[in-house]
């Protein structure tokens, strides 16, 4: 005899955060939770052209009947959480959101070591870097949860690469962020199993976004990747996407504290 899966949601009617909302993996989870009848809450930090494309994808979200609110703030800074989760409380009436996805890339790319002092990396920039990419992902999972906002059958996804495990030229900040952030989704997914919250690092393969397009040589790692990724072509957008409202149509949290490969195999054979 057959038995429906317990705790089986619809995502129709909930609240999603997305950090890192304005492009690339940020944008397309944004649209595919969109098209699923979720509601959007959006954090980006983009100049003038951004934020105009930014608005513009607000508006092509809300054309699927759902509520879509972006921000053009630092979703890295403690003033932003504070403006924010407030106005997130009164959005949702103070129920938990259903998926928070993590997605920022912003951090320095330069060598440890350099003839020219200026050429190398800085402490600052390594810890903007690691507070962008790693920190900030605590810093908004504890007050989210003090506000009420995590709770049974939220999903909270980081993502992270092949630079957890890989080093090349210029990568190794954002290598240690990767490295910083896995260990910080292991010890949320530890702290927040009581409240019922599933917590997971999501290691794409490599995936055309504007943050590859900013890491020097990356031409190669396309073609690396593409030539040996068992299907043949590079990660999209889309396919973390849909893990994404895969992983979060249940309200179990039994899948929790893992690096989740989105890959196509890539990690197989490179």
């Amino acid at each position: 005899m057959t038995k429906s899966l317990e705790g089986t949601a619809s995502l129709e009617g909930t609240w999603n955060l997305v950090l890192g909302a304005s492009s690339g993996i940020g944008l397309a989870t944004a649209r595919a939770l969109a098209l699923e009848g979720g509601n959007v809450l959006g954090v980006h930090f983009d100049t003038a052209e951004g934020r105009e494309k930014a608005e513009a994808s607000a508006e092509e979200l809300r054309s699927a009947g759902v509520a879509v609110h972006f921000f053009n703030l630092n979703a890295a800074s403690a003033t932003t959480r504070s403006e924010l989760i407030p106005q997130f409380a009164e959005l949702t009436g103070g129920r938990p959101l259903k998926v928070l996805l993590h997605s920022l890339a912003f951090g320095s790319l330069l060598p440890y070591l350099a003839d020219e002092p200026g050429q190398a990396l800085t402490s600052r920039q390594i810890d903007m870097t690691l507070n962008v990419m790693a920190h900030s992902l605590v810093y908004w999972s504890q007050d989210l949860h003090r506000a009420g906002l995590l709770g049974e059958g939220s999903k909270i996804y980081a993502m992270t690469s092949a630079g957890d495990q890989k080093v090349t030229a210029n990568y190794g900040a954002v290598s240690a962020a990767k490295c910083a952030l896995e260990s910080h989704v292991r010890q949320l997914a530890l702290e927040l199993a009581p409240s019922r919250v599933a917590v997971n690092s999501l290691r794409a393969g490599v995936t055309m976004t504007p943050s590859l397009e900013r890491i020097p040589g990356h031409e190669k790692l396309v073609a690396l990747a593409a030539g040996n990724n068992p299907h043949q072509r590079l990660t999209r957008p889309e396919d973390v996407a849909e893990a994404v409202v895969l992983l979060s149509r249940g309200n179990s949290s039994w899948i929790t504290g893992n690096i989740i490969g989105v890959d196509g195999g890539e990690a197989l054979t490179t």
